[in-house]
């Protein structure tokens, strides 16, 4: 149940847009320009994510900095870790400073400080600009998602929010195929310079295009420590939901991570050579896309939340079946339902977050459900590398991941029956207003 302001003062923004706190009337030619530069934005920030499972490999074999299994999980952790301060602070930021300089800060961020990891001499220096880069990375896309939801119409947001994250599994994807020929012919670093193309391409068109929202006019009436920031987003009546779409957040974040972070290592363990391996992380992030379209469906059609329940039940089963060692073709299948249902199942969570919060809580709330999620992501390249050398092969990471899936599926569950509840209560709450001092909002 949303409690947006009654009386919602009109947006102004610097390029001409006037939208509500809510949404806007009509999906405008202009609108629809920024929302394509934020998506373009969102496939480099997948791109970036995916490139160090793609060169990991690499890293542990042809550098001389001597890392092991468990240490290359930990260099993998620290671009999530800097995602988790990147998502909290930059949300915040959004709904304070304006969604387009945060977009643009945090887009030109993880641009130059990716294409610095090409240049790094040990794996110390390596992991800090993997840290660096994630700052801006887990800022870009809640703070993205946040100004989409204000471009659009309110009923398409859900669907435009889940679409826009199929950049996400599109850069990913981008990362396995142009790894498996760039990699052998001219080394790891290649994979970091890519991030160039940001830098110089999307990140001006950025500057172009997007427009600045400015913080919403609220209410005189309403208090000043509820009109933003976690001190209310943490309080009556959000405490429940948010509670539960971060811990959602974390455990989707920490099977899709994780998977994209050690399956091509995982695949060359158990046999393939390196080009395979990376067809595997493509099937996966292939699975991601279809998993945006088609949760983007269905979304709209059952509701977000009853289909990201089937999304994590669908990416458990599938790993789950993993263990069991099934031929190579099933292998593919199995991966492209474990990409459909964890990054839809995280799709669709952000779909729901967007729109159960109202507009002066949207980039705060996406930032704390997105920052909390990094837990999960900055654990999971940890715990996999952790499973590996403690011996206990392969299919461990599998049954984590698969279990982190069906937790998530849980999760959801309680959110549903909470919305439910919800909804409910509502009608009994306007009609006793309505008999005592007239219809209101609620």
């Amino acid at each position: 149940m949303n409690h947006t302001p009654s009386a919602a003062a009109p947006e102004r923004t610097q390029h001409g847009l006037h939208q509500s706190p809510g949404a806007s009337a009509r999906f405008s030619k202009r609108s629809a320009t920024a929302v394509l530069v934020c998506w373009l934005l969102v496939v480099f920030d997948g791109y970036d994510l995916i490139v160090y499972g793609t060169v990991q490999s690499s890293l542990i074999t042809d550098t001389g900095w001597g890392l092991t299994k468990a240490t290359a999980g930990t260099v993998g952790s620290m671009a999530f870790l800097g995602m988790m301060l990147g998502a909290i602070f930059a949300g915040r930021m959004s709904d304070s400073w304006g969604r387009r300089r945060t977009i643009i800060a945090c887009a030109a961020l993880f641009s130059i400080f990716t294409i610095l990891c090409a240049f790094s001499p040990n794996a110390l220096v390596f992991g800090g600009l993997r840290l660096l880069a994630g700052i801006g990375l887990g800022g870009l896309v809640p703070s993205a998602n946040a100004l989409v939801a204000e471009l659009v119409p309110a009923k398409w947001r859900s669907t435009i929010a889940t679409l826009m994250m199929s950049g996400v599994p599109i850069g990913g994807s981008i990362a396995a195929l142009a790894g498996i020929p760039l990699i052998p012919a001219f080394g790891w670093p290649v994979m970091f310079l890519v991030a160039a193309v940001a830098l110089l391409v999307v990140v001006p068109l950025g500057m172009r295009f997007l427009p600045e929202t400015l913080p919403a006019t609220l209410p005189e009436s309403l208090p000043t420590a509820k009109k933003a920031g976690f001190n209310s987003l943490l309080r009556a009546p959000y405490l429940g939901m948010s509670l539960l779409f971060a811990i959602s957040t974390l455990v989707t974040l920490f099977a899709w991570y994780g998977l994209g972070t050690w399956l091509p290592n995982l695949m060359q363990l158990a046999g393939y050579n390196l080009g395979s391996a990376l067809t595997f992380a493509l099937a996966l992030n292939l699975g991601a896309v279809v998993g945006s379209v088609a949760t983007a469906w269905a979304g709209t059609r059952f509701g977000p939340i009853p289909t990201a329940i089937a999304a994590a039940a669908v990416a458990a089963v599938a790993l789950a079946v993993l263990v069991a060692g099934p031929p190579v073709g099933l292998v593919y299948v199995m991966l492209v339902l474990a990409g459909v249902g964890t990054h839809g199942t995280q799709c669709l969570i952000i779909a729901a977050v967007a729109s159960h919060y109202p507009s002066h809580l949207r980039g705060t709330a996406l930032g704390w459900a997105l920052g909390v999620g990094r837990i999960g992501a900055v654990a999971a390249p940890q715990v996999g590398g952790l499973l590996l050398a403690a011996g206990l092969g392969v299919n461990s990471n599998f049954l984590a991941f698969a279990g982190a899936a069906a937790v998530a599926a849980i999760l959801l569950g309680a959110i549903g029956a909470k919305i439910k509840t919800a909804k409910i209560k509502t009608p009994e709450i306007q009609s006793k207003n309505t008999t005592s001092v007239g219809a209101r909002n609620v």
